[in-house]
C-alpha cells in the first residue's frame, strides 16, 4: 500500500506552549480588561486578540484571544479551572483548548469525490491542522484512494430502510474522539438523533448559494431560474435541511451559454474550496456560532 506522509508544520515545535480561548456573552464594560488582567495574572502572553459586538447596548460580545503560557500543558487545568470565576461574572460561555491538540475529524462521502480530494491535499501538505480520523461512505468508489493515505475506510451501506441502523454504526465507528464531522458531498440526510450528538460540529457543502436553491439538485434550479450567478456554502447541519448557520459562501458569474452539466462543473472549484476554508477556520476555533448566525474571526 502506497502512504502519503503528511507533511509537519514547521512551527508545530513552537506551538506547545500556545492556547486559545473562545468567549461569548452578553457585553457590557470591563469584558476585556477583565480576561486580559487575568491572563496578565497567571503568566501569559496575549499573541492574537479578536472581539465584536453585535450591540454595546445589550447586545451579544464575542472574543477569540490565543496566548503563549509557559508549562502550558501542566497550568492548563489550573488556568481553566481559575478562569470560572471570571466566565461566571460576566454569564459566559467559553472554551479553552491547547493549540498543539489538534483536532480531529471524521469525513463522510458519498460518489463525487472532489471536496474529499481538497482536504486531503490540504492535510498532506500541512495546510490543514488536523487530524483525518476517519473516512465513513455509504459507496466503495473512494476506498483504495482513501487507504493510500493510511486513513480507515469504513463502508456502510444507507437504505430508507437501514437508515437508523447505518446511523448508528457510524456513531459506532466514530467512538468519542472525532471532535467534528465534515460532509464532504455526502448526500445523505442527517437525521435529528444524529445531529444531537455533534450540535455545531457538522460541516456540510451545499452546492448552492444559500438560502436560494435549497435541497436536491440545485444546479438544475439554478439553471431552470436563468441565473447569472452560482456559489458554494458551507454551514453547520441542523435540524432544518440546508437552514444551519453559514459559516463561509462564494460565488462565480456565469452566462446563459451554461448547461446544468457546465454548472456543475463550474461549481465543484467552488464546492472544494468553500468547504476548505469553513473546515480550517473550525478546526482553528474562528467560528463562534449565535442562534442561526456565525461570527467567524
Amino acid at each position: 500500500m502506497e502512504i502519503h506522509a503528511k507533511q509537519i508544520r514547521p512551527d508545530d515545535q513552537n506551538r506547545a506552549n500556545r492556547a486559545r480561548m473562545l468567549i461569548s456573552c452578553p457585553d457590557g464594560p470591563g469584558i476585556v480588561a477583565a480576561v486580559s488582567h487575568f491572563l496578565h495574572q497567571h503568566g501569559a502572553n496575549i499573541v492574537q486578540s479578536d472581539q465584536y459586538t453585535m450591540d454595546p447596548s445589550g447586545g451579544m460580545f464575542f472574543m477569540r484571544i490565543e496566548f503563549d503560557l509557559p508549562q502550558l500543558e501542566s497550568n492548563l487545568a489550573k488556568l481553566e479551572a481559575d478562569f470560572a470565576d471570571v466566565a461566571a461574572r460576566f454569564e459566559m460561555e467559553w472554551s479553552l483548548s491547547a493549540v498543539s491538540r489538534k483536532k480531529r475529524l471524521a469525513i463522510f462521502v458519498s460518489k463525487e469525490d472532489h471536496c474529499l480530494v481538497e482536504l486531503l491535499w490540504q492535510w498532506q501538505a500541512g495546510d490543514l491542522d488536523a487530524d483525518i480520523a476517519l473516512v465513513v461512505s455509504n459507496h466503495l468508489d473512494m476506498k483504495n484512494y482513501v487507504e493510500s493515505f493510511g486513513i480507515p475506510y469504513h463502508h456502510i451501506p444507507v437504505t430508507a430502510d437501514t437508515k437508523k441502523e447505518a446511523e448508528q454504526r457510524q456513531l459506532e465507528v466514530i467512538g468519542n474522539d472525532v471532535d467534528v464531522i465534515i460532509l464532504a458531498r455526502y448526500m445523505q440526510i442527517i437525521s435529528p438523533t444524529f445531529i444531537e450528538h455533534y450540535r455545531n460540529r457538522i460541516i456540510n457543502i451545499h452546492h448552492s448559494f444559500l438560502p436560494a436553491f435549497v435541497g436536491g439538485k440545485p444546479y438544475a434550479q439554478a439553471y431552470n431560474r436563468g441565473v447569472k450567478i452560482i456559489g458554494a456554502t458551507a454551514h453547520y447541519v441542523t435540524e432544518e435541511l440546508d437552514g444551519g448557520p453559514i459559516i463561509e459562501q462564494d460565488v462565480q458569474r456565469v452566462s446563459h451559454g451554461d448547461n446544468v452539466t457546465e454548472l456543475k462543473r463550474i461549481g465543484r472549484t467552488i464546492e472544494r474550496v468553500v468547504l476548505a476554508r469553513a473546515v480550517k477556520w473550525h478546526v482553528e476555533d474562528r467560528v463562534l456560532v449565535h442562534e442561526n448566525k456565525t461570527v467567524v474571526f
